[in-house]
């Protein structure tokens, strides 16, 4: 039987009804998890309380997180994580427990297969809801939101910058649309509430979103559940054992500084009581209501490999443009779209079709020389251009890239990939040169890098950096098909010179040997290693304790 490895961390909860410390250990192997998700468990003797989390690093290309609706209605965890072949999962929000219908949000990829209750009856008064969302984007980008739900669609969500302010007494006015904003680019997500924690502190929203009356308690202790994110992605998934004498559970305030202790910068409340699951690698873990019975629920946030959802792979570097940041700029005539489904804070704009007359142009900010993806967002429309223009200016080079502005509305389209070196005349220009349509559209844009080589090598490495070792830039830089390397050694030195993919391979040595004090310079040809690809390469440098790595860049 395999030992808990115990964690030596220990948490000290804030309030003094809980002044002794909890003792956490690491089951993760016990559960024979896979590299980036661990499940750990906490334990303290008084007062009683059991409690698991699962810990999901988000910065790793072959896990992700996923929310479930159940097709088959309702059923115990095990087997609607079975039935989906999760690695591990926790319960979702609310529901009707005769029905099964839920009552909390439940957004899979483009579709929204249950909606947050907007809102509730209390002592004869109706109360309008913005209840919580715990979402993602495809960039891996998390948020816990108040939202209103004005239709059957994602793109239907609005989010508040505060929730409502209902009090016990007082109903407050229903949302509009005006006061918030719609959550266009939202991947999925489970509702619940309340909200626990934001900015990494404790904002426990219980009157707001109206919980008053409903049977989740404030200060009581009971089961619970929760989801919050790290400032470093990690997710964190928590389950409270409650109404037990080996657990008393926690209250809201409790929970949500576990939460903030485990690092949390944004987490909220789950459904709790008899609903509390957790499942890992097919097995139940807790023991809800202090037996095996699994209370059937319809929804659930499970832990999955990576091609159970869309995700981008890890993004090293994010960058988004409205039409209004002082980075754009405009030639010719462009006018104020008035249809919906813009991105960012203003409308979109757009240009009559024309020669080229009217251009609107994205500066791009100095960067790390990278390959990036570019993406533009438009709001589609019969009359919208059928090949409109996007230029790529980057390093040396100029792309023309044509899309369908009739289609594909309101979303990130990506225009393709490209390699930016920095340079300060690098932009994306949206250009009024096109044939088919009358319109050209021009509002968000982004770029992004999912360089993995960023990661798994650091350029400009440096083990011990004796006075007088240098590795230089290679010229010409971008190559084809040959390309110089330089480089000094201050004392005869054995030195090694290596080429690296994007995957960390070494694919060619151009230099293995024995040199004598200098300036010394070698050639590298794309044609020695029969290069096929364009794209990014790293070089690294090893004489005795010196090391450092530098970035090349080849183009057929």
């Amino acid at each position: 039987m395999k030992t808990f490895l115990i964690l030596l961390i220990t948490l000290l909860l804030a309030a003094e009804s809980q002044a002794q410390s909890i003792t956490w250990l690491d089951l993760t192997q016990t559960y024979n998890l896979p590299e980036g998700v661990k499940l750990i468990k906490g334990n303290r003797a008084n007062p009683a309380l059991n409690l698991w989390y699962l810990e999901v690093d988000m910065n790793r290309s072959d896990i992700a997180i996923k929310p479930y609706f159940n097709p088959a209605g309702r059923e115990g965890l095990v087997n609607f994580s079975n039935r989906f072949d999760a690695i591990a999962a926790i319960n979702g929000g609310y529901f009707d427990v005769n029905s099964g219908a839920s009552y909390s949000a439940l957004i899979e990829p483009g579709v929204v297969k249950a909606k947050n209750i907007t809102s509730v009856v209390r002592n004869g008064q109706t109360f309008y809801l913005t209840r919580s969302l715990f979402s993602f984007t495809d960039t891996r980008e998390f948020s816990v939101d108040w939202i209103y739900h004005f239709g059957n669609f994602p793109v239907n969500i609005y989010t508040y910058p505060q929730p409502s302010q209902n009090t016990t007494s007082t109903p407050a006015p229903q949302p509009s649309q005006g006061l918030g904003s719609q959550y266009y680019e939202i991947l999925a997500g489970i509702g619940g509430g309340p909200t626990l924690v934001k900015n990494g502190q404790v904002n426990i929203t219980y009157n707001q979103e109206v919980f008053f009356g409903s049977g989740v308690g404030y200060d009581n202790r009971d089961p619970r559940t929760a989801v919050g994110y790290t400032a470093n992605k990690k997710v964190i998934m928590m389950v409270v054992d409650g109404r037990q004498g080996q657990s008393e559970g926690l209250s809201l305030p409790e929970l949500a500084q576990m939460m903030i202790n485990l690092g949390c910068v944004e987490a909220m409340n789950l459904d709790g009581g008899g609903s509390s699951q957790i499942v890992a690698t097919g097995q139940l873990v807790n023991y809800p209501v202090g037996a095996s019975f699994q209370r059937p629920i319809p929804t659930m946030l499970a832990v999955v490999t990576a091609d159970s959802i869309d995700l981008l792979p890890p993004v090293f570097y994010l960058k988004k443009f409205d039409t209004s940041d002082p980075t754009v700029s405009t030639t010719g005539t462009w006018t104020t779209s008035n249809i919906s489904g813009f991105w960012g804070g203003t409308p979109a704009l757009i240009a009559e079709k024309g020669t080229g007359n009217s251009e609107l142009k994205f500066s791009l900010p100095a960067r790390h020389p990278a390959n990036y993806d570019v993406y533009a967002w438009w709001v589609a429309a019969s009359n919208r251009a059928q090949d409109g223009a996007f230029i790529v200016n980057h390093g040396q080079y100029s792309d023309t890239v044509r899309v369908n502005q009739t289609i594909n509305g309101s979303k990130w389209v990506k225009i393709g990939s490209f390699f930016f070196d920095g340079s300060e005349n690098e932009s994306v220009i949206v250009s009024n040169n096109f044939t088919l349509g009358d319109y050209v559209v021009a509002d968000g844009l982004r770029i992004l890098s999912t360089d993995s080589v960023l990661t798994s090598i650091n350029e400009n490495e440096t083990d011990v950096f004796p006075a007088g070792f240098l590795l230089e830039q290679n010229y010409p830089n971008p190559f084809n098909p040959e390309t110089n390397i330089s480089f000094t050694i201050p004392e005869a030195s054995d030195v090694k010179i290596t080429v690296i993919d994007v995957l960390g391979r070494e694919i060619a040595t151009p230099v293995d040997g024995f040199f004598p004090p200098g300036t010394h310079r070698v050639s590298f040809s794309a044609k020695d290693v029969n290069l096929f690809s364009s794209g990014v390469y790293l070089y690294r440098m090893r004489a005795g304790k010196f090391s450092a790595v530098k970035k090349m860049v080849y183009l057929k």
